[in-house]
């Protein structure tokens, strides 16, 4: 067995093959620059849709070439609770004829309650 492997490799190594048949996907960088001229540059695909700004490492905003018209602050970031994702989705309304359906079909014994 010792015989048959390769020697020197570990798990994990380097790999055997070569990427000399491999297309890479198009891709340009953007440079974002924020009020305190921090410079990030991030690559994007030649297809993407780049966004306007982004999140600079101090919290602040960075705009594309540092085109800041504005001072911002970081951005709330609160999550949705249940009922306003529900509400994103359907209508009270709709909801109602939901629940009472349900409602119906769990008297009816079509459904069980899991407990």
């Amino acid at each position: 067995m010792a015989d048959n492997s390769f020697k020197g490799l570990a798990i994990g190594g380097k790999s055997l093959e070569s990427d000399e048949a491999i297309n890479f996907a198009a891709r340009f960088e953007i440079e974002y620059i924020c009020s305190n001229k921090h410079i990030t540059i991030l690559p994007f695909s030649a297809e993407a849709e780049i966004p306007p700004e982004w999140e600079c490492r101090c919290g602040k905003i960075a705009y594309v070439n540092g085109n800041v018209t504005h001072t911002s602050k970081k951005k709330n970031n609160r999550s949705k609770s249940h009922w306003e994702m529900l509400i994103s989705r359907r209508s009270e309304e709709e909801l109602e004829n939901n629940l009472s359906q349900r409602l119906k079909m769990l008297t009816s014994g079509k459904i069980h309650r899991g407990l």
